[in-house]
C-alpha cells in the first residue's frame, strides 16, 4: 500500500487530494481477507473443467496433433527440450531442497529441487523424480498444475493434476489456486521443522525471513537471508544467517554439474517472489469480478503491489550471476531512449522502474474488463500525479513514457500530456 504523505504534506493538499488520502488510508484498514477461499467450482469460474488456454494446454494439443515434440536425454528426461519449447530460461534455475513437493521422497539438501521460471510457466524437476512440474498462467482460471511423464515416450503427454491444489491453494496464496515461495527451517534431512517459524515470501518480505529451505547463489552484503543451511539441533531450530549469506558456488554442498546450470540465482529468487503474489492478485481479481463481489479492496492491493509500493528497500547491493540477468532482460519490451520495465537496480531496490513487467502478461489482459479499467485508472492517476504515491515525479514520469511506448491497449487517456 502507498505511503501517506506527512503531516506537513496534509497541509498543503487541496480538498479532493485529501479526500483521496481518506480513501487510501481507509484501504489500508481494510485490506483483502485472504482467509477466504474462493469456489472453484461456482458456474462462474469452472476451475476445474473450464476451457484452457495456458501454455502448457496449448504444448500439450501440439502434442497430440503431432505439430511439436520433446527431445529425451538420459541425464534430464524431457526438461531441457520443455524449456526451450517453453522459452522458460535455464538460466532461470533456484534450487530449494526442503521438501515441500510430491515428489519429497526423491528431495534432500544433498539433491534439490531444480526450479525454472519465467513470466507464465514455472517448470520443477527432481533427479530420479517419475514426473516434470509444470505451473503455467491461463489468463481466465490463474495457475493451473500439469506433469510430464519422464520416461521416454513415442509422443508425451501433458497431464492436469489437481492433487497439486492441496498446497497450491490457500490462504497462502490469496484463496485462489496459486504460487508460493516458503521460507522454512529445515533439518538436515530437507524435512521442514513444523515447530520453527517459516514464512511466506515476496519482494515486502525482509531479507532476514527469506529462502530457508533454498540455496542462494549470490552477494548481499550484511543483508543476512536464511538459505543455504539446515538446523543442526531441532531443541534450538535457528539458523546463523550470516554463515549462509553471500555464496558464491554451491560445490561444496551439492553436485552442482548434475543440475543445468551450477547455481541458484539470488537475483532469480527475487524476481520469482515478485511473480508469484502478482499472479495471485490478479487471479484473485479476475474470479471475484466474474463472481460478482466487491473488488476494490484487491483493485487498491494489486495497483499497490504492482508499483512495488511496499517493497523492502534494499541497504546495500544485491548481486547475482551475469547469465540470469542476460537472459531475463532478453524479454524487455523497450521504449526510444532503451528503457525497460525488466531493468534491474539492485543496489536500492529489485528494479529501476517501480512498475511490474508483469503487466505485459496475457494473464493482466485477460482480467474482466471493468475490474481492469478500474486498475487502469488507479494505475493512471499516481502516475500523472493526481493521486499521492510512494514514486517521485521523475520515475512516475519514466514509467508513464515507457508505458505508452511498449504496451498495447492502454485506455486512450494514457496518452494525455
Amino acid at each position: 500500500m502507498s505511503k501517506l504523505p506527512s503531516a506537513c504534506y496534509h497541509a498543503l493538499l487541496g480538498p479532493r487530494r485529501i479526500f483521496l488520502l481518506v480513501l487510501l488510508a481507509a484501504a489500508l484498514v481494510a485490506g483483502i481477507d485472504e482467509s477466504i477461499i474462493l469456489p472453484t467450482g461456482d458456474a462462474a469460474i469452472r476451475y476445474t473443467f473450464g476451457p484452457l488456454t495456458d501454455r502448457a494446454t496449448q504444448l500439450d494439443a501440439r502434442l497430440r496433433s503431432g505439430s511439436a515434440s520433446l527431445a529425451y536425454s538420459p541425464d534430464f528426461g524431457y526438461l531441457t527440450s520443455l524449456l526451450r519449447v517453453l522459452d522458460v530460461p535455464a538460466e532461470s534455475q533456484v534450487l530449494v531442497f526442503s521438501r515441500t513437493s510430491f515428489q519429497a521422497p526423491r528431495i534432500a539438501p544433498r539433491t534439490p529441487r531444480a526450479l525454472y521460471h519465467s513470466a507464465d510457466v514455472s517448470i520443477g524437476f527432481v533427479h530420479g523424480g517419475d514426473v516434470l512440474e509444470i505451473a503455467a498462467v491461463d489468463p481466465r482460471q490463474g495457475v493451473v498444475f500439469y506433469t510430464l511423464d519422464q520416461a521416454e515416450a513415442a509422443r508425451p503427454r501433458l497431464v492436469r493434476r489437481e492433487e497439486c491444489m492441496h498446497c497450491h491453494i490457500g490462504t497462502s496464496t490469496l484463496g485462489v489456486p496459486g504460487l508460493v515461495v516458503r521460507s522454512v527451517h529445515a533439518d538436515r534431512n530437507g524435512q521442514a521443522l513444523l515447530t520453527a517459524r517459516a514464512y511466506v515470501t515476496d519482494h515486502r518480505s525482509p531479507l532476514e525471513q527469506r529462502w530457508g529451505g533454498w540455496y542462494v547463489t549470490g552477494l548481499s552484503g550484511p543483508q543476512h537471508h536464511l538459505g543455504n543451511q539446515t538446523v543442526t539441533d531441532r531443541d534450538s531450530p535457528e539458523y546463523d544467517s550470516a554463515t549462509g549469506s553471500n555464496v558464491r558456488s554451491l560445490d561444496r554442498l551439492i553436485d552442482t554439474g548434475s543440475y543445468l546450470v551450477p547455481g541458484s540465482d539470488i537475483v532469480s529468487l527475487m524476481v520469482l517472489e515478485h511473480q508469484t503474489r502478482f499472479t495471485n492478485l490478479v487471479t484473485r481479481l479476475g474470479w471475484e469480478s466474474r463472481l460478482g463481489r466487491k473488488i476494490d479492496d484487491t483493485v487498491t492491493e494489486l495497483v499497490s503491489y504492482l508499483l512495488f509500493a511496499d517493497e523492502t528497500a534494499l541497504t546495500a547491493p544485491v548481486q547475482g550471476g551475469r547469465a540470469f540477468a542476460d537472459s531475463f532482460a532478453r524479454a524487455a519490451r523497450r521504449d526510444r531512449k532503451g528503457r525497460s520495465l525488466r531493468d534491474f537496480d539492485l543496489v536500492h531496490r529489485l528494479f529501476q522502474y517501480r512498475c511490474s513487467y508483469l503487466i505485459y502478461t496475457e494473464q493482466f489482459d485477460g482480467v474482466p474488463a471493468p475490474a481492469r479499467e478500474l486498475v487502469l485508472r488507479r494505475l493512471y492517476g499516481i502516475l500523472s500525479g493526481a493521486e499521492p504515491s510512494h514514486l517521485g515525479e521523475i520515475e512516475r514520469q519514466a514509467i508513464l513514457e515507457i508505458l505508452r511506448e511498449t504496451k498495447t491497449g492502454l485506455p486512450e487517456y494514457f496518452r494525455a500530456r
